[in-house]
Order: C-alpha cells, then structure tokens, then sequence
C-alpha cells in the first residue's frame, strides 16, 4: 500500500556529540557542512556549539538543547570514543522517547562495550536496538592513512606536506567519503514508519513537557510540546 505520509523538500538535523576543544567544533563543523553540501541542502544540521552560549546557567543550557533536539525532524549522533560522551547518550535517548528518527555515527576504530561481536555495535549493549535508528562506522584512522598514501608523493617533505596543507585535504577527502552513507542513512530513518502510535503520541509530547524538569511555565511548555507534535505530524514525521 501507498503511503500517504508527506515528504518534506528538506529536514532540519539535530547535529550531537562532544563540543568541549577544537578538534570536536572542527570535526563537527567539517561534517555539517559537507552533509549539507552534498544533499545539496536537503539535510541541515544545527550544531549545538553554534547556538550554546556557555556564559548561561547549566540549566538554561541544557534546556536550550533539549527543545532544539525535540523541534528537529532528524538527528545525528557521534558515538566515538572507548566511553560514548554522556550527554550524548542522554540526548539520543530523548529523541527515542520523542520518536524522532536518528543516525548514530562512529568513526573511531577502537573496540569497546560489551556487544562482543565484531558485527555488533562497538558500545554498550543499552545504547543499541532502538527503532528508527541506523548506525554509520568507519575506521577513520585507517583511512586516513590510506588515502595519504594513495595522494602524497613519495619522500615529500615535512615542509611542503604542510605548506600545501595535505593533511587537511586528506581529511576533506575522507569527510566527502563518509557522508554519502551517512545521508543515506538520514533517508532511510526519514522513510522509516513512526513507533509512536498516533493514541499515544499527544499522552507522550505532555509527558515530554515535564519529564525532563524543563524551566517555565507548565501549561506553556505543554502547548510549546503540542505544537512541536503538530508540526512533525503535520510534515509526515509522525
């Protein structure tokens, strides 16, 4: 049978992960804005870090995150490191319970968690297993180094290698590698049907609203929630 959910032109992508030194705001900013490009803007990510201001209480903050997370129509979270970073767990597990369809992308090499299995997700058993989810991996340190050796002239030197910035085009060119399965991803969960059946999805959105002890007015983060619902029902999201 045909669905008759509607397709929107372009989602709006809830960008998770670490953002606390440089390399996480440049590896994020790298990956938004190549997913952007290459969907030719089909897919936008808001990264945290560009709409954090780190000088507002903690709370502030963390709500700031949480309703922008539950206003996306997608995300995308970075699962790297031997200990997933927990506030990105926490997010993740919030756009579950909201029913928003996600991608978990891991680009670190190393083994870690309790799954066993090299097939399996290389990170805590409870982490995994959650509908409308598909998981993007790569070896982003392998291939980097085979990428270099396929591009950089044998003997060249430490000067010219980073006068003619060839780490960084290598790391352009691995990024540009990575994200087409990463938006392919993005439009398999986008096409995946809701979990939340349409009964229960107003009981949850209200559930949502207080759940997470978000600052303000009860009745107004209710209907801040049921307009969040509106919208993604109304955009064939739910």
């Amino acid at each position: 049978m045909t669905s008759t959910r509607p397709s929107p032109s372009h989602y709006s992508v809830y960008f998770g992960g670490e953002l606390f030194d440089i390399k996480h705001l440049a590896g994020n900013a790298q990956m938004a804005e190549s997913i952007y490009r290459q969907s030719k803007g089909r897919f936008r990510c808001h990264l945290p870090q560009d709409f954090e201001l780190r000088g507002l209480d903690p709370h502030v903050i963390r709500d700031q995150d949480i309703l922008a997370l539950l206003e996306s129509d997608l995300a995308i979270f970075n699962f790297d490191g031997t200990e997933l970073d927990s506030g990105t767990v926490i997010e993740f597990m919030i756009a579950k319970f909201a029913d928003i369809p996600a991608v978990l992308l891991r680009t670190d090499l190393r083994a870690a968690g309790d799954q066993g299995d090299a097939d399996m997700d290389p990170w805590n058993l409870m982490a995994s297993f959650y509908p409308r989810t598909e998981v993007v991996r790569a070896a982003s340190l392998i291939d980097y180094r085979v990428h270099q050796k396929k591009t950089t002239p044998k003997g060249l030197s430490l000067a010219n290698r980073l006068r003619q910035r060839r780490a960084s085009k290598t790391l352009d060119a691995i990024a540009d590698t990575l994200v087409p399965l990463v938006i392919t991803a993005l439009e398999k969960v986008a096409a995946l049907p809701p979990a939340l059946a349409p009964e229960l999805r107003p009981d949850v959105y209200t559930w949502l609203a207080a759940m997470p002890g978000l600052q303000g007015r009860p009745a107004k983060l209710r209907r801040q929630l049921a307009g969040i619902l509106q919208d993604k029902i109304d955009r064939g999201l739910l």
